[in-house]
């Protein structure tokens, strides 16, 4: 059941409260910490008020249900466009569709991908003629959980460094051969213990690989996110170098599966 706009402002409140404390103990601002609010299968008049309390940034993880919600621009509070956040794994067959609706993409584990998103962007309409600029990261099995996508972990940075070279002559993250696509960083799901500290290892070793590749430049000179840390690790991932956390029933409420996907009320 969703929670009332006034239960939202509160639940939000003690959010932030535990992101600014783990800011704190991190020794980070509170605005190097994006808060990324998951809304599926929360209905749109729970996005509504989400912008209402100051949302800016929306993850969802099916395509279609992103489709509905974000496929008409929304506008922030503080006047900027709301961004809409892919955050599960996308298939090949709505890989389109995703870069369509989404600002950015945090589940890539393909090279294919990453070059079918680049054919897809370079045909789509952008702010200064023919090609959309989109931002994707890298999602990791950093836990290596079976029930994880993302690439393993013992593979991510040959992966990453295939990658680069695929990408081809680069300058200021804009490369030769996927010049319509901004390598932004890298993207991981806590270990399920339900311990957050158990979550430790996994992050730290995602901030040192994106920081081992931010280094580089060339086509990860923007390569400077890390989406990881959810409710109840959010503190161990903030610690670590998180830069986007990820929360949803914490925000929203208890979500209603019962309904189709497809249902946008």
């Amino acid at each position: 059941m969703e929670f009332t706009l006034e239960e939202m402002r509160g639940h939000l409140a003690a959010l932030e409260a535990r992101i600014g404390e783990a800011c704190k103990i991190a020794g980070r601002s509170r605005e190097s910490v994006k808060l990324v609010w998951v809304s599926k299968f929360h209905p749109a008049e729970a996005v509504e008020n989400a912008i209402s309390l100051g949302a800016t940034d929306f993850g969802e993880n099916r395509v279609q249900e992103a489709e509905l919600k974000f496929s008409a621009p929304r506008m922030a509070k503080d006047g900027s466009r709301v961004r809409c956040h892919v955050i599960g794994p996308v298939q090949s067959n709505k890989l389109k569709k995703a870069a369509i609706v989404a600002d950015c993409i945090h589940s890539i584990a393909s090279i294919e991908a990453v070059e079918k998103l680049e054919r897809v962007c370079a045909a789509l309409p952008g702010e200064n003629g023919t090609g959309k600029i989109l931002d994707i990261l890298f999602q990791v099995n950093a836990g290596e959980e079976e029930t994880k996508s993302g690439l393993d972990v013992h593979e991510a940075e040959a992966f990453l460094n295939d990658l680069a070279a695929k990408a081809g002559a680069a300058s200021d993250g804009k490369s030769e051969n996927f010049p319509h696509l901004r390598f932004r960083g890298l993207m991981t799901i806590g270990k399920n213990t339900g311990v957050a500290e158990d979550s430790r290892e996994c992050f730290a070793f995602l901030r040192n690989l994106q920081q081992k590749f931010l280094a580089k430049g060339g086509a990860f000179a923007h390569f400077d996110q890390l989406s990881m840390g959810m409710t109840g690790d959010l503190e161990v991932a903030i610690e670590e170098g998180s830069t986007m956390i990820r929360v949803g029933t914490a925000l929203f409420g208890e979500r209603d599966y019962s309904k189709p996907v497809n249902d946008p009320v």
